[in-house]
């Protein structure tokens, strides 16, 4: 794929070239033999693992190295509201990332802790996040070219 850009007056152009890496033909064969309802289900916990606080709060309890109280997680994950911490709770737990303890005492005691499931999400998203942490200059720096639109391809003659 090819850009071009050029200036207010038209004189300088600049192409660049989208880099394909070539990725092994068999990357994606597990995909086949999945049915229709894997598919969906593997999609929705993808797209559920990728909002933005399930990884967030994982990553604070992998760093906690014990269980910790709904309070001590609200302090931890900064810019999260209690209901939105509630919520992505409740779904971590459903699907079996994090196990909720309630200690029956007055008031009651809730701690969360990581199931060995949520650590094993934790070690094959870490490369990653390390991947994305590693290129954020290029990110930037591509967010900082203007791409040319349909409007700017257009003759005005």
């Amino acid at each position: 794929m090819v850009y071009r850009i050029r200036s207010k007056e038209g004189t300088l152009a600049i192409y660049t070239h989208l880099e394909v890496t070539d990725l092994p033909s068999d990357m994606f064969n597990f995909c086949s033999s999945m049915t229709d309802e894997q598919d969906a289900r593997a999609r929705e916990l993808i797209e559920r693992a990728a909002s933005k606080w399930p990884l967030r709060i994982l990553h604070v309890l992998s760093g906690a190295g014990a269980p910790l109280r709904f309070s001590r997680l609200m302090v931890r994950v900064e810019g999260i509201s209690q209901k939105v911490l509630t919520q992505t709770l409740r779904t971590l737990e459903r699907d079996g990332l994090i196990i909720r303890t309630l200690y029956p005492q007055v008031p009651p005691r809730v701690e969360y802790e990581l199931t060995p499931l949520g650590r094993d999400l934790l070690m094959q998203v870490a490369g990653l996040w390390r991947w994305i942490v590693e290129h954020l200059d290029a990110f930037d720096a591509r967010k900082a070219v203007k791409l040319p639109t349909v409007a700017d391809n257009q003759n005005p003659f």
